[in-house]
């Protein structure tokens, strides 16, 4: 079985966005940071820093990230989303609410075309999201 998770990128926040994704998403946050490897050379501004984030919900859903060091460089996200769907509209809005939170809404979540509800969200961390509460039964 093979399985695909998103790895977020953070210049400096990567604790600060990770735990925002886990008040939203809600599961299980294991951080890890780059002081924990002192074997590793790195610059000693980044040892607090997050070498590596993992969160995991109860409904199985992985989201992880990490800061990028000080001698790399860095990009905000762009031309690409995390995509996140379920069939309990209940979570899908409490969700939408949650990345709203400091966001900007990109395209409102309601009634999709195709069935269910569909919105794009950008978040406060500048990660563009994209949820869908999949019509009943599919």
């Amino acid at each position: 079985m093979a399985v695909l998770n998103p790895y977020l990128s953070f210049r400096d926040n990567a604790r600060e966005a990770m735990t925002f994704y886990q008040s939203v998403l809600g599961g299980k946050l294991d951080l890890v940071e780059f002081s924990s490897f002192p074997e590793m050379p790195q610059d000693s501004a980044d040892a607090n820093k997050i070498m590596h984030a993992w969160l995991e919900t109860e409904d199985g859903m992985v989201l992880a990230g990490s800061d990028t060091p000080a001698g790399m460089a860095y990009q905000e996200p762009q031309g690409i989303s995390v995509s996140m769907s379920t069939d309990d509209g209940t979570r899908a809005q409490a969700i939408w609410d949650g990345l709203a939170d400091g966001g900007a809404v990109d395209i409102p979540f309601e009634g999709a075309p195709w069935g269910g509800r569909f919105g794009m969200i950008t978040d406060r961390y500048g990660v563009s999201w994209m949820i869908t509460e999949n019509a009943a039964g599919e």
